[in-house]
Protein backbone atom coordinates (compact mmCIF):
# COMPACT_ATOMS: atom_id res chain seq x y z
CA UNK A 1 0.00 0.00 0.00
CA UNK A 2 1.38 3.40 -0.93
CA UNK A 3 1.74 6.34 0.86
CA UNK A 4 -0.50 8.04 -1.10
CA UNK A 5 -3.32 5.84 -2.49
CA UNK A 6 -6.53 6.57 -3.22
CA UNK A 7 -5.58 10.04 -3.21
CA UNK A 8 -5.99 12.59 -6.18
CA UNK A 9 -3.16 14.98 -7.29
CA UNK A 10 -2.74 18.12 -9.54
CA UNK A 11 0.27 19.08 -10.32
CA UNK A 12 1.42 22.19 -12.49
CA UNK A 13 4.44 22.44 -14.38
CA UNK A 14 5.24 18.62 -14.64
CA UNK A 15 6.60 17.92 -18.40
CA UNK A 16 10.10 17.72 -17.14
CA UNK A 17 12.47 18.21 -14.53
CA UNK A 18 11.26 18.55 -10.51
CA UNK A 19 7.59 18.66 -11.34
CA UNK A 20 8.20 15.32 -13.29
CA UNK A 21 9.76 13.54 -11.09
CA UNK A 22 7.17 14.71 -8.38
CA UNK A 23 4.56 13.00 -10.98
CA UNK A 24 6.59 9.94 -10.96
CA UNK A 25 6.91 9.64 -7.62
CA UNK A 26 3.27 9.90 -6.69
CA UNK A 27 2.16 7.43 -8.74
CA UNK A 28 4.92 5.23 -7.53
CA UNK A 29 3.37 5.57 -4.25
CA UNK A 30 -0.44 4.86 -5.45
CA UNK A 31 -1.67 8.28 -6.43
CA UNK A 32 -4.08 9.47 -9.21
CA UNK A 33 -2.12 12.49 -10.79
CA UNK A 34 -3.74 15.16 -12.92
CA UNK A 35 -0.86 17.37 -14.31
CA UNK A 36 -0.11 20.13 -16.67
CA UNK A 37 2.20 21.33 -19.11
CA UNK A 38 2.06 24.23 -21.59
CA UNK A 39 4.84 24.10 -24.28
CA UNK A 40 6.21 20.10 -23.91
CA UNK A 41 3.19 18.74 -25.40
CA UNK A 42 4.89 15.54 -26.77
CA UNK A 43 6.92 15.44 -23.30
CA UNK A 44 3.54 15.78 -21.39
CA UNK A 45 1.71 13.15 -23.13
CA UNK A 46 4.85 11.09 -22.82
CA UNK A 47 4.18 11.62 -19.14
CA UNK A 48 1.12 10.54 -19.00
CA UNK A 49 1.46 6.90 -20.42
CA UNK A 50 4.29 6.96 -18.25
CA UNK A 51 2.29 7.15 -15.48
CA UNK A 52 -0.31 4.75 -16.43
CA UNK A 53 1.96 2.18 -16.41
CA UNK A 54 1.93 1.79 -12.39
CA UNK A 55 -1.81 1.37 -12.44
CA UNK A 56 -3.15 4.37 -11.50
CA UNK A 57 -5.34 7.11 -13.24
CA UNK A 58 -3.10 9.83 -15.27
CA UNK A 59 -4.30 12.22 -17.69
CA UNK A 60 -2.55 15.52 -18.58
CA UNK A 61 -4.07 18.76 -19.48
CA UNK A 62 -2.68 21.75 -21.17
CA UNK A 63 -2.86 24.77 -19.56
CA UNK A 64 -1.70 27.90 -18.70
CA UNK A 65 -2.29 28.20 -14.73
CA UNK A 66 -1.01 31.96 -14.70
CA UNK A 67 -4.43 32.19 -16.75
CA UNK A 68 -6.88 32.68 -13.66
CA UNK A 69 -10.56 31.59 -16.20
CA UNK A 70 -7.67 28.76 -17.17
CA UNK A 71 -6.92 27.47 -13.97
CA UNK A 72 -10.47 27.38 -12.93
CA UNK A 73 -11.42 25.32 -16.28
CA UNK A 74 -8.64 23.16 -14.90
CA UNK A 75 -9.60 22.22 -11.45
CA UNK A 76 -12.93 21.87 -12.50
CA UNK A 77 -11.84 18.98 -14.90
CA UNK A 78 -10.00 17.49 -12.80
CA UNK A 79 -12.56 17.15 -10.48
CA UNK A 80 -14.84 15.95 -12.96
CA UNK A 81 -12.71 13.28 -14.30
CA UNK A 82 -11.31 12.03 -11.14
CA UNK A 83 -14.13 12.61 -8.51
CA UNK A 84 -11.84 14.39 -6.42
CA UNK A 85 -8.96 16.37 -5.51
CA UNK A 86 -6.98 15.75 -2.29
CA UNK A 87 -3.54 17.43 -3.16
CA UNK A 88 -2.72 20.15 -4.91
CA UNK A 89 1.15 21.08 -6.11
CA UNK A 90 2.16 24.18 -7.52
CA UNK A 91 5.24 23.41 -9.53
CA UNK A 92 4.76 25.46 -12.74
CA UNK A 93 7.53 28.18 -12.97
CA UNK A 94 10.37 30.27 -15.26
CA UNK A 95 12.88 32.23 -14.90
CA UNK A 96 14.27 35.89 -16.54
CA UNK A 97 17.36 36.97 -14.70
CA UNK A 98 18.59 39.95 -15.35
CA UNK A 99 20.53 43.03 -13.08
CA UNK A 100 17.95 45.31 -11.84
CA UNK A 101 19.02 47.87 -13.95
CA UNK A 102 18.96 45.55 -16.94
CA UNK A 103 15.00 44.59 -16.02
CA UNK A 104 12.54 45.52 -18.04
CA UNK A 105 8.83 45.72 -16.76
CA UNK A 106 8.09 42.65 -19.03
CA UNK A 107 10.35 40.45 -17.51
CA UNK A 108 8.75 41.62 -14.13
CA UNK A 109 5.31 40.97 -14.73
CA UNK A 110 5.82 37.33 -16.48
CA UNK A 111 7.93 35.86 -13.87
CA UNK A 112 5.41 37.72 -11.24
CA UNK A 113 2.56 36.06 -13.40
CA UNK A 114 3.78 32.57 -14.17
CA UNK A 115 5.22 31.79 -10.43
CA UNK A 116 3.35 33.86 -7.97
CA UNK A 117 -0.17 34.25 -9.50
CA UNK A 118 -0.50 31.28 -11.04
CA UNK A 119 -0.47 29.66 -6.97
CA UNK A 120 -3.56 32.24 -6.26
CA UNK A 121 -5.41 31.19 -9.18
CA UNK A 122 -5.07 27.33 -8.86
CA UNK A 123 -5.10 27.67 -5.20
CA UNK A 124 -8.72 29.75 -5.41
CA UNK A 125 -10.16 27.43 -7.70
CA UNK A 126 -9.07 24.17 -5.66
CA UNK A 127 -10.75 25.81 -2.31
CA UNK A 128 -14.49 24.90 -2.89
CA UNK A 129 -13.84 21.68 -3.52
CA UNK A 130 -11.33 21.12 -0.48
CA UNK A 131 -13.68 22.85 1.61
CA UNK A 132 -16.66 20.64 0.36
CA UNK A 133 -14.17 17.36 1.32
CA UNK A 134 -12.94 18.82 4.67
CA UNK A 135 -9.81 18.03 3.87
CA UNK A 136 -6.59 18.71 1.28
CA UNK A 137 -2.92 19.17 1.23
CA UNK A 138 -1.31 22.37 -0.93
CA UNK A 139 2.37 22.28 -1.85
CA UNK A 140 3.72 25.64 -3.50
CA UNK A 141 6.67 25.26 -4.49
CA UNK A 142 9.11 28.32 -3.53
CA UNK A 143 12.49 28.36 -3.54
CA UNK A 144 15.97 29.50 -1.44
CA UNK A 145 16.25 32.56 -3.25
CA UNK A 146 12.60 33.50 -1.81
CA UNK A 147 13.87 33.27 1.52
CA UNK A 148 17.90 35.14 1.13
CA UNK A 149 17.26 36.91 -2.10
CA UNK A 150 20.01 36.53 -4.88
CA UNK A 151 21.70 39.07 -7.07
CA UNK A 152 20.48 39.28 -10.88
CA UNK A 153 17.47 37.71 -9.47
CA UNK A 154 15.08 40.21 -8.09
CA UNK A 155 12.06 39.08 -10.20
CA UNK A 156 12.30 35.58 -9.45
CA UNK A 157 13.44 35.98 -5.80
CA UNK A 158 10.65 38.41 -4.97
CA UNK A 159 7.90 35.89 -6.79
CA UNK A 160 8.92 32.93 -4.75
CA UNK A 161 9.01 35.24 -1.37
CA UNK A 162 5.83 36.39 -2.58
CA UNK A 163 5.04 32.27 -2.18
CA UNK A 164 5.96 31.88 1.05
CA UNK A 165 3.68 35.01 2.19
CA UNK A 166 0.91 33.51 0.28
CA UNK A 167 1.17 29.99 1.78
CA UNK A 168 1.21 30.80 5.73
CA UNK A 169 -1.98 33.14 4.83
CA UNK A 170 -3.66 30.43 3.18
CA UNK A 171 -2.69 28.12 6.20
CA UNK A 172 -4.16 30.04 8.66
CA UNK A 173 -7.40 30.57 6.30
CA UNK A 174 -8.43 27.19 5.69
CA UNK A 175 -6.63 25.42 8.81
CA UNK A 176 -10.15 24.73 10.22
CA UNK A 177 -11.42 23.00 6.78
CA UNK A 178 -8.57 20.69 7.64
CA UNK A 179 -6.87 21.88 4.86
CA UNK A 180 -2.91 21.95 5.27
CA UNK A 181 -1.03 24.33 2.75
CA UNK A 182 2.78 24.22 2.95
CA UNK A 183 5.59 25.51 0.61
CA UNK A 184 8.78 23.55 -0.43
CA UNK A 185 12.21 25.32 -1.06
CA UNK A 186 14.91 23.60 -3.52
CA UNK A 187 18.15 24.79 -3.66
CA UNK A 188 20.26 23.44 -6.38
CA UNK A 189 18.46 20.77 -8.08
CA UNK A 190 20.47 19.07 -11.20
CA UNK A 191 17.81 18.73 -14.02
CA UNK A 192 18.22 18.88 -17.30
CA UNK A 193 18.18 22.74 -17.56
CA UNK A 194 21.99 22.41 -15.63
CA UNK A 195 23.19 19.77 -17.58
CA UNK A 196 23.82 22.33 -20.59
CA UNK A 197 25.36 24.37 -18.34
CA UNK A 198 29.55 24.95 -17.94
CA UNK A 199 30.40 21.88 -16.02
CA UNK A 200 33.34 24.25 -14.55
CA UNK A 201 30.40 26.55 -13.14
CA UNK A 202 28.33 23.85 -11.76
CA UNK A 203 30.72 22.23 -10.17
CA UNK A 204 31.72 25.97 -8.66
CA UNK A 205 28.32 25.93 -7.34
CA UNK A 206 28.52 22.28 -5.66
CA UNK A 207 31.50 23.22 -4.00
CA UNK A 208 30.02 26.31 -2.30
CA UNK A 209 27.16 23.89 -1.25
CA UNK A 210 27.77 22.07 2.34
CA UNK A 211 26.80 18.41 0.94
CA UNK A 212 29.26 19.59 -1.64
CA UNK A 213 26.68 18.27 -4.13
CA UNK A 214 23.47 19.34 -6.41
CA UNK A 215 20.24 18.25 -5.23
CA UNK A 216 18.51 15.27 -7.20
CA UNK A 217 14.40 16.22 -8.60
CA UNK A 218 13.68 13.05 -6.68
CA UNK A 219 14.85 14.42 -3.62
CA UNK A 220 12.13 17.29 -3.67
CA UNK A 221 9.64 15.09 -4.94
CA UNK A 222 10.37 12.60 -1.65
CA UNK A 223 9.47 15.95 0.55
CA UNK A 224 6.17 16.38 -1.91
CA UNK A 225 5.15 13.04 -0.97
CA UNK A 226 5.85 14.10 2.88
CA UNK A 227 3.20 17.03 2.82
CA UNK A 228 0.91 15.70 0.55
CA UNK A 229 0.50 12.15 2.98
CA UNK A 230 -1.15 11.71 6.08
CA UNK A 231 2.59 11.48 7.65
CA UNK A 232 2.06 15.51 7.85
CA UNK A 233 -1.11 16.01 9.09
CA UNK A 234 -0.18 18.46 12.03
CA UNK A 235 2.16 20.09 9.75
CA UNK A 236 0.88 23.48 8.15
CA UNK A 237 2.08 26.80 6.79
CA UNK A 238 5.48 25.67 7.03
CA UNK A 239 8.61 26.06 4.60
CA UNK A 240 10.46 22.86 4.49
CA UNK A 241 14.00 23.61 2.46
CA UNK A 242 16.06 20.73 0.66
CA UNK A 243 18.71 22.56 -0.10
CA UNK A 244 22.32 20.18 1.13
CA UNK A 245 22.18 23.32 4.28
CA UNK A 246 23.42 25.83 1.16
CA UNK A 247 20.81 27.94 3.35
CA UNK A 248 20.32 27.72 7.16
Amino acid sequence: MGLLSGKTALITGASKGIGRAIAIKYAQEGANVAFTYLSSVEKGQALEAELAAFGIKAKGYRSDASDFQAAEELVNSVVADFGALDILINNAGITRDNLLMRMTEESWDEIMNVNLKSCFNTVKAATRTMMKAKSGSIINMTSVVGAKGNAGQANYAASKAGIIGFTKSVALELGSRNIRCNAIAPGFIETEMTDVLDEKTVQGWRDAIPMKRGGKPEEVADACVFLGSDMSSYISGQVLHVNGAMYT
